[in-house]
């Protein structure tokens, strides 16, 4: 080789190199476990925490998981309702988990008449979120075909609304004890999964819809609106589930609706005799305030199983 072509050849050894240590120094250094961190947006510093799985390589993509809280709730409040499963499950099974905190513990979920700090100041969390997808696919080298979002009450509310409103960064999500906010403008440009869990007894976000806080949709508006715009099977397959609890009061089965486009599908999990609760999760408030949590199921478990059959 003569001296021209191995000067080339360094060079281009060299500025592959260069640009593999730019790459790596672009990624946020976590370590496995929990993390509190925070990015600005808005004006303001919003703040969440983060589980790392211990198989975190960032040469490989990883999915990633939002669990939103409910009205007057934090992120912490929400590992500790769900018993923190969601981290055994990220350990197990190697995907992120984020638990973000809301302005003043609430999101602006679009819903008409919205009365939390979130709504009364306009608060984007759509713009919020679309950023921390982002954010964490260039730090943590997160799939972007694989970003879910759960969430009870008003966090499931907020999970309707962004995917109305970013279907293009979201795969699929599990409201909890809510349906779609009434009135919101939703024209979604691509399908996205939907396994709803609602209680049949919940005082909080009442099956029938109407007006809480802010007028929802009924349960069955909601996901019919899903069935309707993912094009799914319009006949649900019923499943009933084994009442492995006798004791708490509660029955579950599922309506499965699918075969929709880019192999979406609806799931209405009916927790018969269920509160404005977390299947599997603490029983927060008493019974005559929220009503009864199934121990039927562990609704992480069922989450998850649902969320990793689904790619956008």
């Amino acid at each position: 080789m003569n001296r021209l072509g191995q000067t080339g050849l360094i060079l281009t050894v060299l500025l592959t190199f260069a640009g593999a240590l730019s790459s790596v120094a672009c990624q946020k250094t976590y370590t496995a476990g929990d993390h509190a961190d925070s990015i600005k947006f808005g004006g303001r510093e919003r703040t969440y925490l983060i589980h790392i799985p211990p198989s975190l390589d960032h040469s490989k993509r990883i999915p990633l998981v939002f669990v939103l809280h409910g009205g007057g709730g934090t992120g912490d409040g929400m590992k500790k309702l769900t018993l923190n499963r969601f981290d055994t499950l990220a350990d197990a099974e190697g995907f992120i988990v984020v638990y973000p905190d809301g302005f003043e513990k609430s999101w602006n979920d679009g819903r008409e008449g919205g009365e939390f700090g979130a709504h009364r100041e306009k608060i984007d969390d759509v713009g919020f979120f679309s950023t921390l997808i982002d954010h964490f696919i260039k730090e943590l080298n997160v799939d972007p075909k694989r970003v879910y979002f759960t969430g009870i009450s008003n966090g499931a509310l907020m999970s309707h609304r962004l995917a109305c409103e970013l279907s293009s960064k979201i795969a699929a999500i599990a409201p909890l004890c809510g349906s779609k906010p009434a009135g919101l403008p939703c024209t979604p440009p691509r399908p996205v999964s939907v396994l709803a869990i609602n209680g049949t007894a919940d005082p909080l976000a009442p099956w029938e819809g109407g007006w809480v806080a802010g007028r929802k949709l009924s349960v069955p508006e909601s996901i019919q609106f899903w069935v309707t715009h993912d094009e799914c099977s319009p006949t649900p397959i019923t499943t009933r589930l084994p009442d492995t609890d006798p004791t708490d009061g509660t029955r579950v089965h599922l309506e499965t609706y699918n075969n929709g486009r880019e192999d979406t599908e609806v799931i209405l999990c009916v927790v018969d005799g269920g509160g404005h609760t977390w299947p599997g999760g603490v029983q927060y408030l008493p019974e005559t305030t929220i009503g009864k949590t199934s121990k039927d199921i562990n609704a992480c478990d069922l989450i998850w199983d649902f969320f990793k059959r689904h790619s956008r």
